[in-house]
């Protein structure tokens, strides 16, 4: 007996139990990778509406001789700005539009104004088309991400929730992408016949994932829910789902006293939005979109080649802008990789302190070398240091307010708060964008990027001290932390190895810790 407990004490965490009794192996996670796959299908046609600006704007400033739209700079900066304007509003209809639909249905939705879009692109003879086409990709961006957001929070396993959460950005960069490589090998009308597929195959593959159990749970239709479970958990049968099925129903416990009253729900649901449980992760996040936009990236990324040859970059500054494309996405895939294993607030500490580091050196390589005339020979210092900023920014700062939207925010303002918070980041981003040309007439270069570096060094000091670690974290976990009720910890929530007893034990229906304490609040 002591040495059969021995050999299970020596398994590896991918043979061990997690509480609910479900196996940390490849089963267990196959079905999770799909559905999260399928949801970043979405994401990369939501980059693709990103990026097309990006060669329908030259292509219709000078026109081809075949050439029908040909628009003043006046019309193109219009190109520039109309998405980011609308986008907002719709991360704040997100939640409200779309969580009624559920989280599946709600993004087969989003996809129906996606294809009327590229559809308005393909056959457009005016300005308005384009205008049209770019105010419908920018609000079905906007209402995607609550759905999006929640629904990789609500059917992924905590420890693999911070890694599958981290692909969503990763997907969104690689659609921006591809419409580089797209616009070097087709015209820009049939760049966007092209990606209408993209937007097809996301609304076939949504069939065949299943809806999230919370969601399900919420509308008290738990015979599904257990279906989807049995689905995400690698397939498995009924009864190796009802622990956590149970879990799930007590975090929406109070739902059925609230709408016995409609006017009391309204008041309710008015009321958490003014809670801790919202108002504390609203302000981190927020703050954390604060951080990722004016850490030199978002402008770095909309003004490339203009900063690069501004700069004096040693090679073609159009090759620049595509390589600066491959070293976000590097970034990205270095944030996946990592986050399990080192947790977010790591990854927030280095990569704001890096990306702090690396915008003071370039406000010092122009305030200094070139008033000493020197930059002959050394203009690799600033395109290194800005490709460096890329790189870092995506390990950390610029994809942890998408990890944690999904899941800092309760139960009763998952939705909601997920939309809200994406309009904050993406009103950041809209400001960052066109304060950037004001501060480069007013402090130039150096000024801009010394004042992105001392934001971002003072984030990195603000995140060390209120940045929960959430990685491998329970969503109840993490609701009591933000409710005051119980402290996260700061490492990542790794389970100790149990031997066959203790796995039984779970397997049987022992208790959650997670959700130890709850009875005082039924």
């Amino acid at each position: 007996m002591v040495a059969d407990t021995s050999r299970d004490a020596e398994k590896t965490d991918g043979e061990l139990a997690d509480q609910y009794g479900y196996k940390k192996d490849f089963r267990t996670a196959l079905p999770q990778f799909l559905a999260v796959s399928v949801k970043n299908l979405l994401l990369l046609g939501y980059g693709m509406t990103l990026g097309f600006p990006t060669i329908l704007i030259p292509a219709v400033s000078q026109p081809v001789e075949e050439e029908e739209l040909s628009l003043h700079p006046s019309q193109v900066a219009w190109i520039s700005s109309i998405n980011l304007i609308v986008v907002p509003v719709g991360c704040a209809l997100s939640g409200v539009v779309t969580a009624p639909m559920g989280r599946r249905r709600a993004m087969q939705f989003v996809n129906l104004p996606f294809f009327v879009a590229w559809l308005m692109f393909h056959f457009s003879t005016t300005p308005g088309h384009l205008y049209g086409a770019l105010f419908l990709t920018g609000l079905a961006g906007g209402l995607l991400e609550a759905p999006v957001l929640t629904y990789v929070a609500e059917i992924t396993q905590p420890h693999l929730r911070g890694a599958f959460t981290a692909t969503s950005s990763m997907c969104i960069i690689i659609g921006v992408f591809t419409q580089f490589l797209f616009g070097l090998l087709m015209y820009w009308r049939t760049v966007a016949l092209v990606n209408i597929i993209f937007t097809i195959l996301a609304v076939i593959a949504l069939f065949f994932v299943p809806e999230s159990p919370h969601w399900l749970v919420s509308r008290k239709r738990y015979d599904e829910a257990k279906s989807s479970l049995q689905w995400l958990r690698g397939w498995t049968h009924s009864s190796a789902v009802e622990k956590e099925l149970r879990d799930i129903q007590a975090l929406y416990k109070n739902k059925k006293v609230q709408s016995e009253d409609s006017n009391e729900t309204i008041r309710e649901k008015i009321s958490y939005y003014l809670e801790r449980t919202f108002l504390f992760p609203f302000f981190l996040v927020s703050y954390c979109f604060f951080i990722g936009h004016f850490s030199g990236m978002t402008t770095l990324q909309t003004y490339a080649v203009s900063i690069f040859q501004m700069l004096e970059a040693p090679i073609d500054k159009y090759y620049a802008t595509l390589i600066l494309g491959i070293v976000q996405i590097l970034g990205s895939g270095a944030c996946v990789a990592l986050v399990h294993y080192t947790g977010k607030r790591p990854l927030a500490v280095f990569s704001t302190a890096g990306a702090g580091t690396c915008c003071l050196l370039v406000a010092a390589y122009d305030g200094y070398i070139q008033t000493k005339s020197i930059i002959s020979g050394y203009s690799w210092i600033p395109t290194s240091l800005l490709l460096m900023l890329a790189f870092i920014t995506h390990t950390g700062i610029r994809l942890l307010p998408w990890i944690l939207i999904g899941e800092v925010f309760s139960a009763k303002t998952r939705s909601g708060g997920a939309g809200l918070a994406s309009g904050v980041g993406y009103i950041f981003g809209f400001l960052t964008n066109r304060l950037y040309v004001a501060l480069l007439d007013n402090i130039s270069i150096r000024g801009t990027y010394g004042l992105y570096g001392a934001v971002t060094l003072t984030g990195c000091l603000v995140l060390y001290f209120i940045l929960p670690e959430t990685e491998g974290k329970e969503l109840g976990d993490i609701e009591n932390h933000f409710a005051g009720i119980k402290k996260l910890g700061n490492e990542v929530y790794k389970p100790p190895k149990k031997t066959k007893e203790v796995s039984m034990s779970h397997l049987k229906g022992a208790s959650n810790p997670t959700f130890e304490g709850d009875d005082t609040h039924m």
